[in-house]
């Protein structure tokens, strides 16, 4: 098994390996899991104003199928107002971002002060975002959100209600895997 691939260097349009190997998880399934525990992404993207990042509640739909890789499309709500959906409009309904959310962080302790470390699961990826324009996506995507983020199914909404808000998604283009699992003290 390979630990670690220290002669990894940045290619344009490439996407390089992970360097710590041994973390890298690319089971679809375990990938799914570990999306699963997480409620908070970060999106990050530039506009206008600059780079910027920014955490969101979220709902996803992943279908961890090795042939269709990545095949996650991550949903939120917004204002109609704001940096956000100022920065999606302007780009043309096709806004690059970067994404990130991570679950199971635990902070471990090390012998010496240079030995301490941390446990985690973490998925990261880019993908674009854009605003759903189809009201049955729209619906489904804030009943997902719903169940996903307070555990309430089987939500109904009015298309005044779904009218009230925006309705955007993330479908990644790529992304990796990486968990530290905990060392447990028997």
């Amino acid at each position: 098994m390979t630990r670690r691939r220290d002669d990894e260097r940045t290619v344009a349009n490439a996407h390089r390996l992970m360097r710590r190997a041994d973390r890298e998880v690319t089971d679809p399934e375990h990938v799914a899991r570990i999306i699963a525990k997480c409620s908070i992404v970060r999106i990050a993207y530039m506009d206008a104003e600059g780079l910027t990042i920014v955490p969101m509640n979220f709902a996803y739909r992943f279908v961890p199928d090795v042939d269709t890789s990545p095949n996650l499309t991550l949903y939120f709500h917004s204002s109609h107002l704001g940096r956000k959906i100022d920065a999606i409009k302007a780009s043309g309904n096709r806004l690059e971002v970067a994404f990130e959310m991570e679950a199971d962080c635990e902070i471990i302790e090390g012998r010496t002060p240079c030995n301490w470390g941390e446990a985690f699961s973490s998925v990261i990826g880019n993908g674009t975002a854009s605003i759903v324009e189809d009201m049955k996506e729209r619906h489904d995507a804030l009943a997902l959100l719903m169940s996903q983020q307070a555990g309430i199914e089987h939500v109904e909404f009015t298309d005044q209600q779904v009218r009230s808000v925006t309705v955007w998604k993330v479908r990644a283009d790529h992304l990796t895997a990486k968990s530290r699992p905990a060392h447990r003290k028997a």
